[in-house]
């Protein structure tokens, strides 16, 4: 969504109003890609919370290169894999104490329980693949950005996104196909 320089130029000289406006705007956006990286967990609030606090610190130093959506999903795509390697982290040591590890949390039954089955088995294939090739793939097939615009978000070449997400693709279809 284009914002209107206004909007953000009354957020940055400390509007609460102009910032929640520019909160509000993003906040599906954000949380859509939070939880295609983390899947529906108790973190996926936090995260998306630190997304936009992050963007309140920074608001004065956001030379508007990029949209405001690129730039907070540039966020949260960082912020979800920081929050992946301190799962791993944790999950390491709650091998090693031998705890068990929580469950995924319970999910929303109120749609078609055939859809639901597949909606569900689908979020726990895109925990199963590796971080970079989720970033892609949530950035393209999930929040509908471009090649172009997942390579500003990511910092990357577009050929590269284009190749991670062919890859991504064929291990989601592997993973699916084996629950499938």
């Amino acid at each position: 969504m284009h914002r209107s320089p206004d909007v953000l130029e009354r957020a940055r000289q400390g509007d609460q109003a102009a910032f929640r406006q520019l909160v509000e705007e993003h906040e599906a956006l954000v949380r859509s890609t939070v939880a295609g990286m983390l899947g529906d967990t108790g973190e996926t609030d936090d995260v998306a919370q630190e997304v936009f606090i992050r963007f309140y610190k920074a608001l004065k130093d956001f030379r508007g290169d990029a949209q405001i959506g690129t730039y907070l999903c540039r966020i949260a795509i960082n912020l979800s894999i920081n929050e992946l390697k301190s799962r791993r982290r944790r999950s390491r040591w709650l091998s090693v104490a031998g705890t068990a590890e929580r469950g995924l949390s319970a999910e929303d039954n109120s749609m078609d329980p055939a859809r639901q089955d597949m909606r569900d088995a689908l979020r726990k294939a895109l925990q199963l693949l590796e971080p970079d090739f989720r970033a892609v793939v949530v950035l393209r097939l999930i929040d509908g950005y471009s090649v172009k615009e997942t390579a500003e978000i990511l910092n990357l070449p577009q050929g590269t996104v284009a190749s991670r997400l062919a890859r991504g693709q064929q291990k989601l279809r592997e993973i699916l196909e084996k629950w499938l």
